[in-house]
């Protein structure tokens, strides 16, 4: 019975010791998982406590050098520390009762110090690794955060850096999932060394939270969204924008998002989630009206590049009191180094080149092109100074049907057609050649609704130059060259400049003269396509980065470049400068407001003929010149405008 009870107790005991080493061993488990940070601080704790512990067991025990003293525990506490930090001290002891104790507290050194010391540099090294993958902290307030990556990143943060260039210190954070030092390898390589810029990039996904909060999006003042062409369904935007709005601001102003939009269906949704806080700019069809624009007008490309560029003069909203009551062609003359283009009324809608006999009203604000918003004044003049006699009124111009050459595929051909016969005059023609049989493209007037062009569709290689040599291009009076979607930016690109070279080689043999249209995916290669003509006009990612870095500044502008390039309304249009002024004399600019404005239109610049060529001089394009300082124009040269027509 006693051995049965004895045998119990044994087994019970047993268990109890297995359960606390089991639970001593969980716990462990949980202590090791913790990281680097528990590790460190607990063998930390772990060290001091051995080093306590022994140097108050020799100075209890009254251990010593050979000949020396009792140490104190002072004497003791640094003995001990020196020994378990470098075992080499170990050496220099004498006696061996005193050598035999400090060759434990060696022992324990080894195991314990250096195993906190190795922690310490693993550590080190891991947060380094942490720093290099991008993964650390942005701690930043009224930044600009600019998520995902393109090609376009490279215009967009020169004109950002252009922006902010009287702002000390701009920060500008790039979260993307490219690596951090590829990332800022590329910038590095192609932008330099950006004064009064700095550039943070980070690693992560724009949709997560988690990633949002290491670049501190809450406090950010602006944020801008690349959304990648790949993306048709744009269901990463989306993403990114719940995931924004899903983060508290930190701020007073609410969030500024500027996003490029692929498709139109995303819109609704867009506005669902981002309610007022979201800008968009639809890609696919901005830069089909801007070709469809640009192709029928030589010099408007270079137009659009100065007018929405930072480098020099830039859209501005301008309330003034002082000509409330007064007509918008009075506000026309009110500036002599600014120009009016248009109204923003008081319920913010905006309306470019009004009618001249418009009132200004109360809580209305003007919209100007100036250098800058403090260069805004209203002029000395009691009366503009112009030139009543030297104003000339232009004759009704003739239309005449239009013919286009369309080389290349991508989604925008739709588009670009459909838009093409809002401008064109009846009996137009376009003509589509691509690599695809004729059986997998559906052109035709009653699918695309046209009411004013005919299609005409041939399936040859645009980079092939006997196909080109097949058509009559003294026919066509513009030329459309649209790049593979489906190849590497860089191949696309290759091939475009093929065709555009084999093009202008035969125009120039024909002695044809035509405006020619070339879309160029890297913006890095548009100088190549450029060298020849400064007139044919790269389309690329270019004029959407200078969009989005415009809006990102000033959120109102958004609405000016919605109306801008809308074929509803005002455009921008060059005209001969003899539909305006004679030129037989040296007259201001004011002289050619005034002419403009009596035929319903505003000017804003001019085109002299003879510097087309020069890329100092910005191929012969003045917006917003002094309108007090005399001009001697030539026959050849144009007026640069907004109207109807």
């Amino acid at each position: 019975m006693q051995k049965s009870i004895y045998s119990r107790i044994k087994i019970r005991s047993r268990v109890g010791y297995g359960l606390l080493v089991d639970r001593l061993s969980y716990r462990f488990d949980n202590f090791m998982s913790r990281g680097a940070i528990a590790l460190v601080s607990g063998l930390a704790l772990v060290s001091l406590a051995f080093i306590l512990l022994m140097g108050g067991l020799v100075t209890l025990s009254g251990v010593a050098p050979e000949g020396s003293d009792r140490l104190s525990l002072p004497e003791a506490l640094w003995g001990v520390l020196m020994r378990t930090l470098d075992s080499g001290t170990v050496g220099g002891d004498t006696g061996w009762f005193f050598r035999l104790t400090m060759l434990f507290v060696t022992f324990g050194g080894i195991f314990v110090v250096s195993t906190l010391i190795g922690l310490l540099s693993s550590g080190i090294d891991a947060k380094l690794e942490d720093l290099r993958k991008g993964r650390s902290r942005v701690i930043e307030c009224d930044h600009i955060v600019i998520l995902g990556w393109s090609l376009q990143i490279f215009t967009l943060i020169s004109e950002l850096a252009l922006a902010n260039a009287n702002r000390p210190d701009t920060c500008i954070v790039i979260l993307s999932q490219m690596d951090k030092v590829q990332m800022e390898t590329e910038l590095y390589d192609i932008l330099g060394k950006l004064p009064r810029i700095r550039l943070v990039c980070r690693t992560g996904s724009p949709s997560s939270m988690a990633d949002l909060g290491i670049v501190s999006i809450h406090t950010a003042r602006s944020i801008i969204i690349l959304n990648s062409t790949q993306d048709r369904a744009d269901t990463q935007l989306v993403k990114t924008l719940l995931a924004i709005t899903n983060i508290p601001r930190s701020l007073p102003q609410p969030y500024h998002i500027v996003a490029q939009v692929q498709t139109s269906k995303t819109l609704d949704v867009i506005h669902l989630v981002g309610q007022n806080k979201v800008e968009t700019l639809l890609t696919s069809d901005l830069v089909s009206r801007i070709v469809v624009q640009t192709c029928r007008q030589s010099g408007l490309s270079t137009v659009y590049t100065e007018l929405l560029n930072f480098s020099g003069d830039e859209i501005y909203f301008k309330a003034e009191p002082s000509l409330q009551g007064k007509t918008y062609g009075q506000a026309l003359l009110s500036y002599n180094n600014s120009t009016v283009i248009g109204i923003q009324h008081a319920n913010g809608a905006i309306q470019l080149n009004p009618p001249s006999n418009i009132l200004l009203q109360a809580g209305e604000c003007l919209i100007l092109i100036s250098e800058d918003d403090d260069t805004i004044h209203l002029t000395n003049h009691s009366n503009a100074p112009i030139d009543h006699q030297a104003i000339r009124m232009a004759k009704p111009a003739l239309t005449r049907a239009e013919h286009t050459l369309i080389l290349g595929w991508s989604d925008r051909v739709y588009n670009i057609i459909q838009m093409l016969d809002q401008y064109v005059a009846p009996g137009s023609t376009v003509t589509v050649v691509s690599e695809f049989p004729a059986a997998e493209v559906e052109l035709s007037e009653e699918t695309l609704k046209l009411t004013k062009q005919t299609v005409r569709y041939q399936q040859g290689d645009p980079t092939d130059r006997a196909v080109l040599e097949n058509f009559n291009l003294t026919q066509y009076n513009h030329a459309v060259v649209l790049c593979n979607p489906t190849l590497e930016p860089e191949q696309a690109d290759a091939q475009t400049l093929v065709t555009l070279l084999y093009l202008r080689d035969i125009a120039d043999r024909y002695h044809h003269d035509f405006q020619v249209v070339t879309e160029i995916l890297d913006v890095r290669n548009q100088a190549l396509a450029q060298v020849a003509r400064p007139d044919d006009f790269v389309i690329s990612e270019q004029i959407i980065s200078l969009m989005l870095a415009q809006v990102s500044e000033q959120k109102s502008i958004n609405a000016v470049l919605t109306d801008l390039f809308n074929p509803e309304g005002a455009e921008i249009y060059l005209k001969p400068v003899s539909n305006y002024i004679t030129v037989e004399h040296s007259v201001n600019f004011y002289t050619v407001v005034e002419s403009a404005r009596q035929q319903g239109e505003s000017a804003i610049g001019y085109r002299c003929k003879a510097d087309t060529n020069n890329m100092a001089r910005s191929y012969g394009v003045v917006i917003n010149p002094p309108k007090d300082q005399l001009i001697e124009f030539k026959p050849q040269d144009v007026i640069i405008l907004l109207a109807e027509t």
